[in-house]
């Protein structure tokens, strides 16, 4: 279960024109709970407009630095990160939970590898902090970034990867990619095959890549898989983290009635009658649980829970694996029960 702890703002730096990144102050304390392996995220929680707004938001310090440090890009109708753009202030606090997630990549001193990592627009962030983390806790390893941007002027840490690049010019590549601005010495075009082909077959063709991270939307990290899959590369090498999914969604049958759920939560059980179109989440919410979440858009796994007794299905999923569902494990945001009685557990996943 997530745990969360009030912490203020140290610093918040416009990183672009709709970006922001914040800095939050640890109490001495706390500093080993908020400890985190590169790619991790944390979730924040406000309220805004008399409504509890939880979102997800990776780190993007480096793991030596002894900062936690969370990038966030406005978007449209985006509840949390239009506040954040415009009305977060240093000495502000927000509710902050523990770091958590499954994408993430830990530095060993004595690894010899060679990582790429592939992120479009704000799927930089996870990918900044490995980045970082690789450096300075990896002296032999190198890493090499494809990063695709709409605009040279929506590349967030544009300026502090370029210092970097040049810091490490034997460990550090890096190749930009625009989709809407021709500009010298980057590609124009999409993070597609084609580019992901220009990349391992000719430009850094000399490398042998170890460990593939792609972030970024769905379609690209599809996209890429594929291509590098028919490269040649493992599928076992290749990890991700959705920011944005578009995946398919599946029409749930057998979904009419109430179905009697029991719910496991901080170690108390609670049972309610629920809408079988209902999801699990939306209505432990409603029967005032605290159950976990953050982006309830099924691309973040905060919400997991196993099913123990019954059945659900899932309208929508980027993340559990065949084997994790097999084990009874599912997504509360995208869930619905499909048996009469069903119980399902948050605490033990």
């Amino acid at each position: 279960m997530p745990q969360f702890h009030t912490l203020k703002i140290k610093e918040i730096v416009k990183e672009t024109f709709n970006a922001v990144s914040i800095l939050f102050e640890i109490p001495e304390d706390l500093k080993k709970t908020y400890s985190f392996i590169a790619g991790q995220y944390v979730t924040v929680k406000a309220k805004i407009n008399n409504e509890t707004v939880r979102r997800a938001y990776s780190i993007c310090s480096s793991t030596k630095s002894g900062e936690l440090r969370i990038a966030v890009k406005a978007i449209e109708k985006g509840i949390f990160s239009n506040y954040a753009y415009t009305n977060l202030s240093v000495n502000d606090t927000l509710e902050v939970a523990l770091p958590e997630g499954s994408f993430k990549l830990k530095t060993d001193k004595n690894n010899l590898k060679s990582y790429l990592g592939f992120a479009a627009g704000s799927g930089i962030t996870p990918i900044f902090s490995m980045i970082k983390s690789v450096l300075e806790n990896e002296p032999k390893s190198t890493f090499t970034l494809i990063y695709g941007n709409k605009t040279a002027k929506e590349t967030i840490f544009k300026k502090e990867l370029d210092a970097l690049a040049k810091k490490f010019i034997a460990r550090l590549n890096i190749k930009y990619v625009l989709s809407q601005e021709k500009v010298e010495g980057t590609r124009f075009g999409r993070i597609d095959k084609a580019t992901t082909n220009y990349i391992v077959r000719e430009k850094f063709n000399h490398l042998s890549f170890d460990e593939v991270f792609l972030c970024g939307p769905e379609e690209m990290i599809k996209t890429v898989s594929t291509t590098l899959t028919e490269d040649g590369f493992l599928k076992k090498s290749i990890h991700f983290e959705l920011f944005v999914s578009s995946a398919d969604t599946k029409k749930v049958t057998n979904n009419d009635g109430l179905s009697e759920i029991t719910v496991l939560v901080d170690d108390e059980e609670t049972t309610f009658s629920m809408d079988k179109k209902d999801t699990i989440l939306a209505a432990s919410l409603r029967h005032n649980l605290d159950a976990p979440y953050s982006c309830q858009g099924g691309v973040c796994s905060s919400c997991m829970c196993k099913v123990t007794v019954g059945k659900a299905v899932m309208t929508s999923n980027s993340i559990l694996t065949d084997s994790e569902i097999e084990e009874g494990l599912v997504l509360a945001c995208q869930a619905h029960p499909v048996t009469d009685t069903i119980a399902v557990d948050f605490d033990d996943v």
